[in-house]
Order: structure tokens, then sequence, then C-alpha cells
């Protein structure tokens, strides 16, 4: 599991850092023009990105894409100094934390795309894009990026271990709470069996999804906070129990850690995306995806996506913006979708890759985690990470919460 908040301090180590940071070189070979991509597409999920690439090279005779896969972190280091020099990439994914483009806006170091959003062949159409992704590329009115990739997620569960305990599949809140206690398992005060793996860092967040459920959040559209509202501390107070008292789910897990406890076959239940899927499979888990439950928030389920952007100062600013635009577009995105197991990143585009149904129902409903914020990464850090960390050892939901929200009120700058 990705986590999207390592991103803050090696961009400033990037800016830092310009000496020898090195980039691909762009330019024209055999009449076609070269265009440089970064990404951070190292999982097992690069192929899919690959061969869309390829498939682009191979129907643009004159464009030629070199796509360069480096780890996250190797990017966040070198990229910031690399664009804001003009010695960048024409292309790349800055970070999976769409929060990051507000650092390169800043350092004016993105190609708006507004001139190439529109309908038809060669152009962005923005329109087929779930809202919340358009919206979290865009700042102070421009776009300054088209989704690389879209994901929901989704509840993995283990059919054997649900079957042999008589659960059902949960669809409701109360349901899903119930599932995860009876679900866990201890043998002399020690857990033989945890009911759900859930993570607290470094992770693509499951926790909001749990106050979302029960009609809560974190803030609200101006950022001011919303985290110590009935709502959400009822869904913490909820879950933190069922966790410190319950030992639904270890405490103090990364993504990774949460991964490894469901792919061991210690865990039943796991929040995740499309990218699990084919390890959890490898693992030998006889694996079931469900919807995430719906609770008195209705249907939701987190979204990511990956910022795709242009640098400022690349040379070929009409064959990136094609490439672009090829992307996104209905073909390769039918492709890609069919490749990866992730859902399209169009509204308008449809899989047949049949473990990719569930994670596009959960589109229309999907929230992304702090959208529209500059200061995402920082409440994330310093606040909302601490604070589930917290809780689930025990300390008391309400004032933490509140503490919570004075903290985030600060950093935004809200005054309510």
């Amino acid at each position: 599991m990705r986590s999207p908040w390592k991103i803050a301090a090696v961009l400033v180590a990037g800016l830092l850092t310009v000496a020898g940071c090195g980039s691909n070189a762009t330019g024209t070979e055999g009449g076609a023009v070269q265009l440089s991509l970064w990404t951070g597409f190292t999982g097992p999920d690069r192929p899919a990105y690959e061969a869309l690439v390829k498939q682009f090279n191979d129907s643009h005779p004159k464009i030629k894409v070199t796509m360069d896969v480096q780890p996250w972190d190797a990017i966040g280091q070198k990229l910031p100094g690399a664009w804001v020099t003009g010695q960048g990439p024409d292309l790349a994914t800055p970070n999976f934390d769409p929060g990051v483009l507000f650092t390169y806006a800043k350092t004016n170091s993105l190609l708006p795309l507004d001139e190439a959003v529109g309908d038809g062949d060669g152009r962005l159409n923005t329109t087929t894009f779930p809202k919340a992704v358009t919206t979290a590329f865009t700042i102070d009115g421009k776009l300054y990026a088209a989704p690389a990739n879209m994901a929901t997620l989704v509840l993995y569960y283990n059919k054997a271990m649900l079957s042999a305990d008589g659960v059902a599949v949960p669809t409701t809140a109360d349901e899903f709470a119930a599932a995860a206690k009876k679900l866990t398992k201890t043998d002399g005060g020690k857990v033989t069996q945890y009911g759900i793996s859930l993570a607290d860092h470094s992770t693509i967040q499951m926790w909001p999804i749990l106050q979302w459920m029960n009609g809560g959040d974190i803030v609200d559209a101006k950022g001011c906070a919303t985290i110590a509202q009935a709502p959400s501390v009822q869904a913490l107070q909820n879950w933190a129990d069922l966790v410190a008292k319950d030992k639904v789910s270890p405490v103090g897990q990364t993504g990774a850690d949460a991964d490894t406890l469901f792919s061991a076959k210690k865990a039943a239940m796991e929040i995740n995306g499309p990218w699990a899927a084919a390890g959890f499979k490898a693992a030998g888990i006889d694996l079931g995806i469900a919807a995430i439950p719906v609770g008195a928030g209705g249907p939701v389920t987190l979204a990511s996506t990956v910022p795709l952007a242009i640098g400022k100062s690349t040379k070929h600013k009409a064959q990136a913006l094609e490439f672009l635009a090829w992307w996104t577009g209905k073909t390769a995105q039918a492709a890609f979708s069919d490749a990866s197991g992730f859902p399209p990143v169009r509204t308008d585009v449809t899989s047949s890759n049949p473990v990719v149904a569930p994670f596009a129902a959960g589109l229309p409903h999907a929230r992304l985690y702090l959208p529209g914020l500059s200061t995402s990464a920082k409440i994330d850090a310093d606040v909302y990470v601490p604070l589930i960390g917290k809780v689930t050892r025990g300390e008391p939901v309400e004032p933490a919460a509140q503490a919570a929200a004075e903290a985030i009120n600060k950093i935004t700058g809200c005054k309510p």
C-alpha cells in the first residue's frame, strides 16, 4: 500500500540539490521528437504503464516517449530542482499526492494545460474525469495536471475465514464493525487472527473512510476543521475502541505491514486499492472483493489519483500535450484498465477486466483525502496520523479530536 505523505521534506531537499540532478535528454532523433517521462510506478502495475507508453510510441511515429521509472522518493529529491532550473523531464508524475502540485506551482515549474482542454481527438476532455480529480489538479483557476491513473478503495476479504465463522460479507457499517469483532480470535490472551488489518501511517489513508461512513469529515471545503464534530468523533470512538479494546487490528501498522498481515492469512479483511489484488491472489488467499459498507453518511470510498504534469520549460509543448490527451483518451484508458485492473480515468469508458468492476462502481461516490489544500501533507503528518495513533492506543477521543481541530485550523488559517 502506497503512502502519499513523504514528499514535503524531500521537495525542499531537491530544491537545494539542483547541481547534478540530471535529466533525460530531449530533442529529435530520426525525425521523431523525443519526450522524457519520469514516473514512480515501480510496483506490480509497472508493466501496464510501460505497455501504454509503447502503444503511444507505436501509433505516433513522429513522437517517442521514454519512461524513466524511479522510486517516488528519488523523484521527490530530483524533480523540484530539475524543473525549477529547466533541466528536468518533459513530463512527470511528481508524486502520488495531488497536493504536491501546490509546491510545484509556487516555483512556476508547471505548464498550465487549459489551452488543451476540450472535446474531440487531441484534446483533454476534463468533463469525463471525476469532478474531484479536476478540482484537485486546479490551482487558482488553472489546470496543472491530468490523471495518470484513477483508483478507489474496496473491502478485500478472505472468503475461507468468513465462511468458517459464518460471517456474511458486511454491507452496512454496523455489520462491518460486528464482523471485525467476530472474526478476531484469541488464544490465551494472544490474538491469533485479526478481524481486519488497518494501517494508520505510511499508507493511503483508510481511517477517513470510517469517518465518512458515519457522515463525518476532517475539514470542510474552506479548510476549517470538522474532525471534532459529533459524526467524526462518534466514528473515531467506535473504531478506536474496536482496535484498542477488542484488538480487531494491530496498532501502528504501516501500509506495508497491513498488506503483509492480510497476505499471511492472519487478518480476515483489509481496505485497499486495485494494485493489491494480484499480490493477494498470489499469496493463495481465497479472495473476495466488496464495496465499502454503507453507514449513515451514505455510500462512500476514498479515491486515489496520480497527477501527470508537464514541466513548464519543455521544448516540446505541443507533443507533450498530445501525449496527455492520448493518455486520457478512450482507447488508451480502455487498454490500461484491462491490463492493470485499475478503473479508467474517464467515466465514459468501460473495461473488460472483471476485477475492475468493484473499483469502477465506487467512482461516483469516491472522495479524495484533504483535497485542494496546499497544507494537506502537513495536516496528515502533523495532525491526523498522530491523532489516529493516540486514540487507537486508548487516549480519550473527544479531547484528542478537539486538539486536532485546533491544530488543523492553525495550519490552514481558518478562524471558525
